[in-house]
């Protein structure tokens, strides 16, 4: 029995609940662009919201010309929302009118992806259009609007559904909003947690790299790899090692960049490791790479998924092969795998690692909160429906480094690799893609004992901090497919990237000299390093650090 309030217990619950309200009213315009083809003959007639177990019906016209009155309106509806203070009164009519889309093409590309409908699905238990849960209603109304108009807002969506009536569920909507700010609320105390760990004065650092970044890079060599399983060749970036000291280094590096990441992106990190004797081969994965971000932004393919994973370790065997046989000359004894967020997960599987069972009952219980706070957990969760291929770990393999890796879903507890590997693994305190709390530290805790294998944690940095633009400044900005900012980048990039370049160093340096890295006192480390805060741990630390 449907249990319906009246406009004075409305508003008691309003003044109750004002705060969640203002959170809900927030992540109604954000759910509803997740559901972005001729527009309905029959709009929605009444919108009936639900909170604190009580709902409210009221007519949809009503609603919109609230809105065209900016919010001056004396009908039923008006009354209830003028209950509103007047900043959250106007936050309603702001988010109403904003444009949800302003893309057609890329917006609707981003719904045929299966993160997109798996998000779709779990807008439909929040929005319920007549009784449809799977959120189709919803994706083809947006679609229809789309082809009509270069923008669509919220209450554009509301007056064009095809339904008699819309449910809006604030009750559910409020318990998806607690979740979200107890994930916050968890990485701000991770933060915080890690600045009460007094200042180290073991600043154990090698020089940095001798060569001016800023002179041509005479080291670099862009070769064409033609491979059975892709049409095209694979674009690759080889840097010859400098010698040091009249020697070469043992170990060599193949990196893979990120999901719609490019080579170009980590020159910066094959220029410096070349000048410090080092082989470095970098990967450009086809149609995962920056020409299919561009494809997305014009609207020509769907965004790339985990769907992607099985050609990339592919390209990774092929690239291993084509040394072998020596159709790659590149000196090195010893390999190194290493990658920025999907290129980390990549070298974590050709390292034998494999998704722990159970992945679907996990994800099952993870995705019903909308992991919009750890977005990896989607590309973690598509796993379950790739067939990954058979991959023999190389048997030179020596060690892994993850930039911004990820794998909380995959190996909540136990990660199994070949042998026991050193890793390195370094995150950033901004990153909600792969946040450091449940990716990073969790992986670290998960991996088997290694007394070399730790986390670098820069305070300020993002998912993109490891990235470097044609171009890019203090702010992060460049002229390049991404344009970063400092809300993207996060703060000093330049300065990220030049200290993560130093720890990779001295971890393959301790490889390099068959030595322990230094060890951890307590297991967690703080370092002030110029303008940054800088946090090592070691898999002691991390479970300190979690438990």
């Amino acid at each position: 029995m449907r249990e319906t309030g009246s406009t004075s217990e409305w508003a008691l619950a309003l003044r109750r609940r004002s705060t969640g309200q203002r959170v809900a009213v927030g992540l109604i315009s954000s759910l509803l662009l997740h559901g972005l083809s001729l527009r309905p003959v029959q709009a929605a007639r009444e919108l009936v919201v639900r909170l604190d177990g009580m709902e409210l019906p009221f007519p949809v016209n009503d609603l919109g010309g609230w809105l065209r009155n900016n919010g001056t309106s004396f009908s039923e509806l008006g009354i209830w929302l003028n209950l509103l203070e007047e900043e959250s009164r106007q936050g309603v009519i702001e988010l109403l009118q904003a444009p949800l889309i302003n893309d057609r093409s890329m917006a609707r590309q981003m719904l045929n992806s299966w993160a997109g409908r798996r998000l779709l699905d779990q807008v439909g238990d929040l929005v319920l259009v007549d009784g449809d849960v799977t959120g189709r209603k919803v994706q083809e109304t947006l679609e229809s609007l789309l082809n009509e108009r270069a923008q669509v807002s919220t209450i554009d969506l509301l007056e064009a559904l095809p339904a008699e009536r819309v449910h809006l569920d604030l009750d559910a909507l409020l318990t998806v909003a607690g979740s979200w700010r107890r994930q916050l609320q968890r990485q701000q105390a991770l933060v915080k947690n890690l600045h009460q760990t007094p200042l180290s004065a073991n600043n154990r650092q090698i020089a940095p790299a001798r060569a001016n970044a800023l002179i041509a890079d005479r080291d670099l060599r862009r070769v064409t790899l033609a491979v059975d399983h892709r049409d095209r060749p694979l674009q690759l970036q080889l840097w010859s090692p400098s010698a040091v000291d009249g020697d070469l280094r043992r170990h060599w590096l193949v990196l893979m960049p990120g999901l719609g990441g490019s080579p170009d992106h980590f020159r910066w990190l094959g220029r410096s490791l070349s000048r410090r004797g080092y082989s470095v081969l970098v990967l450009e994965h086809p149609g995962s790479d920056a020409l299919a971000v561009q494809a997305l932004l014009e609207g020509r393919l769907p965004p790339p998924g985990a769907e992607v994973i099985p050609d990339r370790l592919l390209d990774l065997q092929a690239v291993l092969a084509a040394r072998e046989n020596g159709e790659l000359a590149l000196p090195g004894e010893r390999l190194v795998l290493a990658g920025h967020s999907l290129g980390a997960l990549t070298a974590l599987l050709a390292a034998g690692a494999r998704p722990q069972e159970g992945l679907a009952r996990r994800c099952g219980q993870d995705l019903d909160d909308l992991p919009v706070n750890n977005l990896s957990r989607l590309l973690q969760c598509q796993i379950e429906d790739v067939e990954l291929p058979s991959f023999r770990p190389p048997d030179q393999l020596a060690a892994v480094i993850g930039l911004n890796s990820f794998g909380s879903l995959l190996w909540p507890r136990h990660l199994a690799l070949k042998d026991s590997l050193p890793v390195f693994l370094s995150g950033g305190t901004l990153d909600l893609i792969t946040p450091p709390l449940s990716e990073q530290v969790g992986l670290l805790r998960a991996l088997p004992f290694h007394p070399d294998s730790r986390a670098v944690l820069v305070e300020g940095a993002s998912h993109f901090s490891p990235i470097r633009v044609e171009g890019q400044n203090g702010t992060g900005r460049g002229e390049d497919v991404f344009q970063l900012g400092e809300e993207l980048v996060g703060v000093q990039p330049l300065e990220v990237q030049a200290q993560l370049e130093l720890e990779i160093s001295q971890f393959l340096m301790d490889l390099e000299n068959d030595r322990q890295s230094a060890h951890i006192p307590g297991g967690v480390e703080h370092l002030i390093v110029g303008d940054l805060h800088l946090h090592r741990l070691d898999q002691t630390g991390a479970t300190r650090l979690l438990d």
